[in-house]
Protein backbone atom coordinates (compact mmCIF):
# COMPACT_ATOMS: atom_id res chain seq x y z
CA UNK A 1 0.00 0.00 0.00
CA UNK A 2 3.03 2.30 0.26
CA UNK A 3 2.69 3.30 -3.46
CA UNK A 4 -0.73 4.78 -2.64
CA UNK A 5 0.83 7.25 -0.17
CA UNK A 6 2.19 9.64 -2.75
CA UNK A 7 4.49 12.63 -2.44
CA UNK A 8 2.90 15.36 -4.56
CA UNK A 9 4.79 18.30 -6.03
CA UNK A 10 3.80 21.92 -5.42
CA UNK A 11 2.30 22.40 -8.88
CA UNK A 12 -0.08 19.44 -8.58
CA UNK A 13 -1.13 20.42 -5.05
CA UNK A 14 -1.93 23.96 -6.23
CA UNK A 15 -3.96 22.64 -9.17
CA UNK A 16 -6.16 20.59 -6.82
CA UNK A 17 -6.31 23.13 -3.98
CA UNK A 18 -9.80 23.39 -2.40
CA UNK A 19 -11.47 26.80 -2.69
CA UNK A 20 -11.25 27.44 1.07
CA UNK A 21 -7.44 27.58 0.84
CA UNK A 22 -7.10 29.73 -2.26
CA UNK A 23 -7.58 33.21 -0.80
CA UNK A 24 -5.13 33.35 2.11
CA UNK A 25 -3.52 29.91 2.40
CA UNK A 26 -2.76 29.06 -1.23
CA UNK A 27 0.85 28.14 -0.39
CA UNK A 28 -0.16 25.41 2.08
CA UNK A 29 1.04 22.05 0.76
CA UNK A 30 0.19 19.78 3.67
CA UNK A 31 -1.48 19.64 7.07
CA UNK A 32 0.11 17.64 9.89
CA UNK A 33 -0.98 16.13 13.18
CA UNK A 34 -0.01 13.25 15.44
CA UNK A 35 -1.86 9.99 15.96
CA UNK A 36 -1.33 7.95 19.13
CA UNK A 37 -2.29 4.29 19.37
CA UNK A 38 -2.69 2.88 22.87
CA UNK A 39 -0.74 -0.28 23.67
CA UNK A 40 -0.57 -2.65 26.62
CA UNK A 41 1.86 -1.64 29.35
CA UNK A 42 5.30 -3.05 28.37
CA UNK A 43 6.93 -5.44 30.82
CA UNK A 44 10.29 -3.63 30.83
CA UNK A 45 10.59 -0.39 32.81
CA UNK A 46 12.56 1.36 30.06
CA UNK A 47 9.91 0.59 27.44
CA UNK A 48 7.22 1.74 29.86
CA UNK A 49 8.99 5.09 30.18
CA UNK A 50 9.62 5.47 26.44
CA UNK A 51 6.01 4.77 25.48
CA UNK A 52 4.28 6.70 28.27
CA UNK A 53 2.19 9.56 26.88
CA UNK A 54 1.37 12.38 29.28
CA UNK A 55 -1.24 13.57 26.79
CA UNK A 56 -3.09 10.24 26.61
CA UNK A 57 -2.19 9.09 30.15
CA UNK A 58 -1.35 5.70 28.68
CA UNK A 59 1.41 3.81 26.91
CA UNK A 60 1.23 4.61 23.21
CA UNK A 61 2.96 4.43 19.85
CA UNK A 62 2.96 7.84 18.15
CA UNK A 63 2.87 8.67 14.45
CA UNK A 64 3.15 11.85 12.41
CA UNK A 65 0.42 11.99 9.75
CA UNK A 66 0.37 14.45 6.87
CA UNK A 67 -2.29 15.07 4.26
CA UNK A 68 -2.61 17.46 1.33
CA UNK A 69 -5.22 20.25 1.52
CA UNK A 70 -7.65 18.02 -0.41
CA UNK A 71 -7.35 15.23 2.17
CA UNK A 72 -4.92 12.81 0.50
CA UNK A 73 -2.49 11.15 2.93
CA UNK A 74 0.99 12.02 1.63
CA UNK A 75 3.14 10.93 4.58
CA UNK A 76 3.04 8.59 7.57
CA UNK A 77 6.06 8.34 9.86
CA UNK A 78 7.43 5.22 11.52
CA UNK A 79 6.08 4.69 15.03
CA UNK A 80 7.81 6.31 18.02
CA UNK A 81 7.31 5.86 21.74
CA UNK A 82 4.49 8.03 23.08
CA UNK A 83 6.92 10.00 25.22
CA UNK A 84 8.35 11.82 22.18
CA UNK A 85 7.23 15.41 21.67
CA UNK A 86 5.60 16.56 18.44
CA UNK A 87 8.69 18.63 17.64
CA UNK A 88 11.14 15.77 18.21
CA UNK A 89 8.98 13.47 16.12
CA UNK A 90 9.04 15.86 13.15
CA UNK A 91 12.82 16.25 13.48
CA UNK A 92 13.46 12.51 13.96
CA UNK A 93 11.50 11.14 11.01
CA UNK A 94 12.13 11.83 7.32
CA UNK A 95 9.09 14.07 6.81
CA UNK A 96 11.29 16.99 5.75
CA UNK A 97 12.36 14.96 2.68
CA UNK A 98 8.76 15.10 1.40
CA UNK A 99 8.83 18.89 1.32
CA UNK A 100 10.13 21.34 -1.25
CA UNK A 101 11.57 24.79 -0.46
CA UNK A 102 8.89 27.50 -0.13
CA UNK A 103 6.20 24.98 0.82
CA UNK A 104 3.91 25.85 3.75
CA UNK A 105 2.96 23.30 6.41
CA UNK A 106 -0.21 23.84 8.45
CA UNK A 107 -0.39 22.59 12.04
CA UNK A 108 -1.93 23.39 15.41
CA UNK A 109 -0.29 25.28 18.27
CA UNK A 110 1.38 22.12 19.59
CA UNK A 111 3.91 22.27 16.75
CA UNK A 112 5.14 25.82 17.40
CA UNK A 113 8.65 24.67 18.39
CA UNK A 114 9.16 23.01 15.01
CA UNK A 115 8.98 26.37 13.23
CA UNK A 116 12.73 27.03 13.34
CA UNK A 117 13.58 23.53 12.11
CA UNK A 118 11.26 23.91 9.11
CA UNK A 119 12.57 27.40 8.37
CA UNK A 120 16.13 26.04 8.19
CA UNK A 121 14.91 23.87 5.29
CA UNK A 122 13.12 26.75 3.56
CA UNK A 123 9.67 25.65 4.71
CA UNK A 124 7.13 27.92 6.43
CA UNK A 125 4.92 26.82 9.35
CA UNK A 126 1.33 28.05 9.34
CA UNK A 127 -0.32 27.76 12.75
CA UNK A 128 -2.76 29.65 14.98
CA UNK A 129 -1.33 32.65 16.88
CA UNK A 130 0.18 31.80 20.26
CA UNK A 131 -1.92 32.47 23.34
CA UNK A 132 -0.10 34.22 26.17
CA UNK A 133 -1.53 33.53 29.63
CA UNK A 134 -3.72 36.40 30.78
CA UNK A 135 -3.87 38.03 27.33
CA UNK A 136 -6.82 37.84 24.98
CA UNK A 137 -6.37 37.35 21.26
CA UNK A 138 -6.98 40.38 19.09
CA UNK A 139 -9.92 40.23 16.69
CA UNK A 140 -7.52 39.56 13.82
CA UNK A 141 -5.78 36.76 15.73
CA UNK A 142 -9.12 35.24 16.75
CA UNK A 143 -10.28 35.30 13.12
CA UNK A 144 -7.02 33.69 11.97
CA UNK A 145 -7.32 30.99 14.65
CA UNK A 146 -10.84 30.20 13.49
CA UNK A 147 -9.80 30.09 9.81
CA UNK A 148 -6.90 27.72 10.44
CA UNK A 149 -9.06 25.48 12.64
CA UNK A 150 -11.64 25.22 9.84
CA UNK A 151 -8.93 24.16 7.36
CA UNK A 152 -7.14 21.79 9.73
CA UNK A 153 -10.31 19.74 9.93
CA UNK A 154 -9.08 17.80 6.88
CA UNK A 155 -6.27 16.11 8.85
CA UNK A 156 -8.74 15.47 11.67
CA UNK A 157 -10.99 13.68 9.18
CA UNK A 158 -8.04 11.57 8.03
CA UNK A 159 -7.32 10.56 11.62
CA UNK A 160 -11.01 9.85 12.20
CA UNK A 161 -10.96 7.45 9.24
CA UNK A 162 -7.84 5.76 10.60
CA UNK A 163 -9.62 5.31 13.92
CA UNK A 164 -12.30 3.27 12.12
CA UNK A 165 -9.81 0.40 11.87
CA UNK A 166 -10.10 -1.78 14.98
CA UNK A 167 -6.38 -1.80 15.65
CA UNK A 168 -6.34 2.01 15.83
CA UNK A 169 -9.56 2.69 17.71
CA UNK A 170 -9.27 4.96 20.77
CA UNK A 171 -8.26 2.83 23.78
CA UNK A 172 -7.64 -0.20 21.53
CA UNK A 173 -4.85 -1.18 23.95
CA UNK A 174 -2.88 -3.12 21.38
CA UNK A 175 -1.19 -6.33 22.48
CA UNK A 176 2.60 -5.98 22.55
CA UNK A 177 3.04 -8.83 20.06
CA UNK A 178 1.46 -6.66 17.34
CA UNK A 179 3.73 -3.64 17.84
CA UNK A 180 6.38 -4.92 15.42
CA UNK A 181 3.85 -4.95 12.55
CA UNK A 182 2.05 -1.74 13.54
CA UNK A 183 4.01 0.39 11.05
CA UNK A 184 2.91 -1.92 8.23
CA UNK A 185 -0.69 -1.89 9.48
CA UNK A 186 -0.93 1.89 9.57
CA UNK A 187 0.71 2.19 6.14
CA UNK A 188 -1.93 -0.18 4.72
CA UNK A 189 -4.69 1.81 6.44
CA UNK A 190 -3.41 5.10 4.98
CA UNK A 191 -3.24 3.55 1.51
CA UNK A 192 -6.81 2.28 1.83
CA UNK A 193 -8.00 5.72 2.96
CA UNK A 194 -6.52 7.23 -0.19
CA UNK A 195 -8.53 4.72 -2.24
CA UNK A 196 -11.80 5.60 -0.50
CA UNK A 197 -14.20 8.39 -1.41
CA UNK A 198 -12.69 11.85 -1.16
CA UNK A 199 -12.73 13.51 2.26
CA UNK A 200 -13.51 16.84 0.62
CA UNK A 201 -17.01 17.13 -0.76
Amino acid sequence: MRPFIVKLNTELIKRTLPMAFRHKYNHVSCIIDCLEIEIQKPSKALNQALTWSDYKKANTIKYLVSCTPNGLVNYISPGFGGRITDTCLVESCDFINCLEPAMNVMADRGFKHVEQYLRQHGVQLVRPPSVIAGNKLTKTEARETKQIASLRIHIERVIRRLREFNIMKPHACLNSTFIKILDDDITIACGLINLQDSLIK
